[in-house]
């Protein structure tokens, strides 16, 4: 980075802290409102600070290492449907679940369990989403946020620490964002989602248009290269970057990335959980997950909190263009670089395995793409180490010999033979992050810019995070142990738990860097499957079953996770772990996954409530002090985004 770089970011990051900072001033001390004031902001936000607010906390280095990595990867504008749908998503939240969360009068979701069923419902949800909210999202957030910082400054140091290393980016992003939430609580963070919201998609817009004209000016012959289907040079020559785009990423609806569907075999994201799968995580995401809610649950009214959503929802539609289609780019442009990550990752096993090391070592298939004879000595050694009777690797493709060590390491597995981390031919991960080291020229302040609302993007949603971990600890946990605490008392607690819960995930979020994790995105998205579908199946019941007994929520609070990890681990399960349906059963898709369980857990609960119906519906609070008087407008608004949204996924099907 360049003088003016460096100044640009100070200055940024340090204005948005301190606008953030300044508009929260004081507002948590006053002893008849403390908690709220912190936790929900006063109960006094704006349409524009909650739509803000509410994509600045989405939008993250998740998406922009993530989901562009995903994207550089075969997935393409499949991975747009979580952007997409949760256009749809938004609507059905802002007219479904927001006013019943706020006539309620509600702090956090877990709370709303209460009312409805019992407390040991809300006190099991209250710890499984502190325990999937920390170690899964708030770590993964700031491990992709270092890995935006290890990219663009391998080699550097600053005060003695090395910031190529993941481990040093995990504590500077992780320590910054605490001390932010530590002081300021919810209103600080809606103000400076203001500003960083903003500055998050004019970055995207920038990085993109960059790429585009990058695209544009190319080497025909490097593109073709990296081309999906079989193109020509001599194709690319004299054509302009929309078409190259085209061509280069176009094909059949299996292979090509400018596709939305992909196989019923696809790992991550078959056409099957379009129809059912996808829509649980949107849902449980946007609707029932603490630290998006918790802007909505600030809102002025319900007028203003449904404006708010439609918002954010109509801003959800332009992400793909500012995320996915730059990551699909930075594999055009840049997968040499790509690879030279990839290859960095795998110094260390490498050198592990030329030391002889007595464990397995799996290998993705673009490695063995790149390559084949190391991949097929590699496959050698764990067959001899495991004892396993298989074909030559010499005698292989790629495909064949990833699949071929894979079930070699799954036999190692069950004999209790230790593997080391996966060997990858890309670090798809570093792709977002290559753009910004190659495209954005040091010195004139732009880089500056970009990397300032990165880390801010970073930061808003980790403090997000943790303002609302610390909630639910302090609202749901820590108050029912002890009533009579005072609002002081409370607000102390919540920022107890900011520094605890951050030194918690800065300790996780290093570890992710491990390829088997399969990238950052796939990550969040599958473990939050553990507690989504039955949340998500609970509250539904909760809200439109009017006298389904209140064990409803227990049971489905406890059957999801057994059965979700049921369905995972189906192939290790002694004795039953060798059959066929155990194979199948952990080789769905991890949003099939989702679908199952939802309805497993739907049609319990159904039974449940035929069985033993309640005698009369229950009566939840009701908060007099906010207005839940609903303007026709956002019906308007609702209509548009979804007719938006179906005309997308005709474009681009």
């Amino acid at each position: 980075m360049g003088f003016l770089d460096i100044l640009v970011f100070v200055l940024f990051v340090i204005a948005v802290i301190a606008i953030g900072l300044w508009k929260s001033r004081g507002e948590q001390t006053r002893s008849e409102h403390g908690a709220q004031d912190y936790f929900l902001a006063g109960r006094g936000l704006t349409w524009w600070l909650v739509g803000f607010s509410l994509i600045a906390a989405n939008i993250s280095t998740e998406q922009f290492v993530g989901m562009s990595g995903q994207a550089a990867n075969w997935l393409g504008m499949a991975i747009a449907s979580y952007e997409w749908m949760a256009a749809i998503t938004l609507v059905v939240v802002a007219f479904l679940f927001l006013p019943k969360f706020l006539k309620s009068g509600i702090y956090t979701i877990p709370e709303f369990l209460e009312y409805r069923y019992n407390t040991f419902a809300r006190t099991v949800m209250a710890f499984s989403t502190l325990i999937i909210l920390v170690g899964v999202p708030t770590a993964s957030v700031i491990y992709s946020g270092a890995k935006v910082i290890t990219v663009n400054f391998q080699g550097q140091t600053i005060l003695g620490l090395d910031l190529g290393s993941i481990t040093v980016g995990c504590w500077i992003i992780g320590t910054l964002a605490a001390v932010y939430v530590f002081a300021g609580g919810l209103k600080a963070c809606a103000w400076a989602d203001l500003i960083q919201g903003s500055a998050l998609i004019a970055g995207g817009v920038v990085i993109a248009f960059l790429a585009m004209r990058a695209l544009g000016s190319a080497d025909p012959t490097a593109l073709a290269a990296t081309a999906t289907t079989a193109v020509k040079p001599e194709d690319l020559a004299g054509v302009g970057a929309f078409e190259r785009l085209r061509m280069l990423n176009s094909g059949p609806w299996d292979v090509g990335k400018l596709h939305m569907v992909k196989p019923d075999t696809d790992p991550q994201i078959p056409w099957t959980a379009l129809i059912v799968g996808l829509w649980i995580p949107n849902f449980f995401y946007w609707g029932l997950n603490q630290y998006i809610t918790q802007r909505t649950l600030g809102s002025k009214s319900l007028a203003e909190g449904q404006r708010g959503i439609m918002f954010a929802a109509f801003l959800k539609l332009l992400i793909p263009f500012v995320v996915v289609i730059p990551g699909i780019l930075a594999f055009n442009l840049f997968n040499n670089d790509l690879r030279a990550e990839g290859t960095r990752k795998n110094g260390p096993i490498l050198e592990a395995f030329h030391k002889g090391e007595q464990v397995v070592f799996p290998f993705a298939e673009d490695f063995a793409k790149l390559n084949p004879e190391l991949a097929a000595q590699i496959y050698a050694h764990n067959v001899q180490l495991v004892g396993a009777t298989a074909e030559t690797g010499s005698d292989l493709g790629a495909e064949e010999l990833a699949r071929a060590n894979a079930e070699v390491i799954r036999q190692g597995t069950e004999k209790q033979i230790k593997a080391a981390t996966a060997l990858v031919g890309y670090d798809y991960d570093a792709a977002f992050p290559t753009l910004i080291a190659k495209l954005l020229h040091p010195g004139s302040g732009l880089k500056g810019f970009v990397l300032a609302a990165i880390f801010g993007a970073v930061v808003s949603s980790l403090a997000s995070m943790l303002n609302s971990s610390s909630t639910i600890f302090a609202m749901d946990l820590y108050r029912k142990v002890k009533p009579d605490a005072s609002q002081f008392q409370l607000v102390t607690v919540g920022r107890i738990c900011v520094v605890v819960f951050v030194l918690i995930a800065m300790i996780i979020a290093p570890m992710l860097d491990d390829p088997e994790f399969g990238g950052i995105f796939t990550f969040i998205q599958e473990f939050q499957g553990f507690i989504s579908p039955g949340i998500l199946a609970i509250f539904l019941f909760g809200v439109l079953v009017h006298r389904a007994p209140r064990s409803c929520g227990t049971v489905g609070l406890i059957l999801n996770p057994v059965l979700y990890g049921f369905l995972k681990w189906a192939d290790r399960i002694p004795g039953f772990g060798k059959t066929q349906l155990a194979a199948d059963l952990a080789g769905l898709a991890f949003l099939n996954r989702m679908a199952v369980c939802f309805f497993v857990v739907l049609a319990v609960l159904t039974v449940m409530r035929l069985a033993m119906p309640m005698p009369k519906p229950v009566e939840l609070p009701v908060n007099q002090k906010i207005n839940l008087e609903s303007k026709s407008d956002v019906k308007v608004w609702g209509v548009l985004v979804t007719l938006a949204t179906l005309a997308l996924y005709v474009i681009f099907w």
